[in-house]
């Protein structure tokens, strides 16, 4: 049976040591980091993010990457306890996670069900990651926030945005990360119709008068399951 760690388990897990395992896998694989931040439908900067902040940060981006190290989500957490050191067969019936690439317009469509996203802004040591209300305009991503808010992405600066959706076991969903740049609207008849679409209002009150919108120059995707 496919266990899935609880929430406790994943706030106790220790950065340190799921890093570890994630070179090691990745080492026996082949892969480096960029190859597998791609895999995992992540940027690279946010891969090395994650290693540093540990999966209670972001447990639906390290369900991913346990996905496209060919690892339950159990393993990368807890390591393997059932095998000797070496042995990378799960047991007989572990169901083995899969990620499925998205073509660009099924990740649109898949955007379009959802409000909720995770906008990604430049940082020093490592980027910044807010959570944002968001919609979907044509071919491009739009919040509302305000002036003074960390989310306030610069015009003109280069952005990342993820939304996923992951079930309650974290054994199946999808996840789109799209790369791109972000600009301010400017525009009061524009700003009037972006107000008028759905899932853009912000949970959170107070005066946010800033749109933001995110052109994106890549768009990837994968589903996650198992097989």
């Amino acid at each position: 049976m496919n266990r899935t760690p609880d929430l406790d388990t994943v706030r106790r897990a220790d950065a340190a040591e799921v890093a570890r395992r994630i070179a090691e896998h990745r080492d026996q694989l082949g892969l480096d980091d960029r190859a597998l931040a791609h895999q995992a439908a992540m940027s690279p900067a946010y891969f090395r993010h994650l290693l540093e902040a540990g999966p209670a940060f972001d447990p639906a981006g390290f369900v991913r990457i346990a996905a496209a190290l060919q690892m339950t989500w159990a393993e990368l957490l807890e390591g393997r306890t059932d095998a000797p050191p070496g042995q990378r067969q799960p047991p007989p019936g572990t169901p083995r996670p899969l990620l499925v690439p998205l073509s660009e317009p099924e990740c649109w469509l898949l955007m379009g069900t959802h409000g909720v996203g995770r906008v990604g802004l430049p940082g020093t040591p490592a980027p910044t990651v807010y959570p944002v209300n968001y919609a979907v305009d044509g071919r491009t991503i739009v919040y509302h926030t305000s002036p003074r808010s960390a989310a306030a992405a610069a015009d003109g600066s280069p952005v990342s945005f993820q939304a996923d959706h992951i079930d309650d076991r974290l054994s199946e969903g999808w996840s789109v990360l799209m790369l791109g740049s972000a600009h301010h609207v400017d525009d009061a008849e524009q700003e009037r119709r972006l107000a008028g679409l759905p899932g853009a209002t912000p949970w959170v009150g107070g005066d946010r008068p800033l749109w933001v919108r995110i052109t994106p120059d890549e768009v990837t995707g994968r589903r996650l399951g198992a097989g």
